[in-house]
């Protein structure tokens, strides 16, 4: 597995401090608040959705990767590091779903 989404992640966390929004375009989202970014990924995530039901494999993956990379800007726009998320992830990693799904608190 490659370290793309890390990769990925700081280049986000970069251009939220020190790009330009008029030439860049995730600097350009991310100025526009954490509520736009939350819209921009719900776009991507019903386009995605769109692909998996035509079952159209090409689109999901592209759709897939639109997701993965709005995703990490809505976590930015947030001040949330991706790698609090993979901590989660590692932290729910051989629990059964329905087991962690009881143990939640929210």
């Amino acid at each position: 597995m490659t370290d793309i989404l890390q990769r990925l992640d700081a280049v986000i966390v970069e251009r939220k401090t020190a790009a330009d929004p008029t030439s860049s375009h995730t600097a350009r989202l991310l100025a526009k608040g954490p509520s736009k970014c939350a819209e921009k990924f719900g776009e991507e995530a019903v386009e995605a959705i769109v692909a998996a039901a035509e079952r159209d494999r090409d689109a999901l993956i592209s759709e897939s990767a639109d997701v993965l990379f709005h995703l990490l800007v809505m976590l930015a726009a947030q001040d949330i590091a991706l790698n609090d998320v993979l901590a989660e992830l590692e932290r729910r990693e051989g629990v059964s779903g329905v087991e962690e799904k009881a143990n939640r608190t929210d």
